[in-house]
């Protein structure tokens, strides 16, 4: 007599988690944050509530998951920044998929969700700094120092300092929505930057 095959959990598991990360997403472009809720990530995702709490100790946690894959690679490598031989080509390239990231409704509406939670969740926002944060500032600390090898920046270069001072205009124009976040305005913060750390 045929025996029917053993479910396989770890698939089902998979299935839920990455079902349960799409509604999460989608539901923020729908509702917004403020109306996301626990119970219509479940509804959406066809799980129980118990599931998403047995995995994720808030609803903080599970937009922040729900960003996080999507920054994966399939092959399950680290984060790399395009690496040409030419700085300021590598760098308008990124900064310019920054604000178009920033710019796209399916991704900021997110984006500002979690940057809500990371300001009132201590412990949330340490997690950001060791899974997002601190590998992709470490990313930009190694495109940089390829360009300090090629002679394309000082070798006393503060690295961290330059990120901050690339970066840090485009967050505060998304943050207050002060501005528009497109090529011009990144292609000008690369040759501020730039200008300013040269030899």
């Amino acid at each position: 007599m045929p025996t029917s095959p053993t479910p396989n959990s770890t698939r089902r598991s998979e299935r839920s988690r990455v079902a349960i990360l799409t509604a999460t997403r989608e539901l923020i472009g729908d509702l917004g944050y403020a109306k996301l809720t626990i119970e219509a990530i479940a509804a959406r995702a066809g799980v129980g509530k118990q599931t998403i709490y047995r995995w994720w100790p808030s609803k903080g946690a599970v937009v922040f998951d729900s960003l996080l894959v999507l920054s994966e690679r399939p092959d399950g490598g680290g984060i790399e920044l395009p690496d040409t031989g030419d700085l300021e080509h590598d760098l308008r390239t990124v900064l310019r998929a920054t604000a178009a990231e920033f710019s796209d409704p399916a991704f900021e509406a997110p984006i500002r969700a979690l940057n809500t939670e990371i300001i009132n969740d201590p412990d949330l926002a340490a997690v950001y700094r060791e899974k997002m944060e601190s590998p992709m500032r470490e990313a930009k600390r190694r495109r940089l120092r390829s360009a300090q090898a090629a002679g394309q920046l000082p070798a006393d270069t503060d690295l961290d300092l330059f990120i901050d001072l690339l970066y840090a205009p485009l967050t505060q124009r998304w943050l207050l929505r002060s501005g528009p976040l497109d090529a011009p305005f990144a292609d000008a913060l690369v040759t501020a930057a730039l200008r300013a750390f040269r030899p």
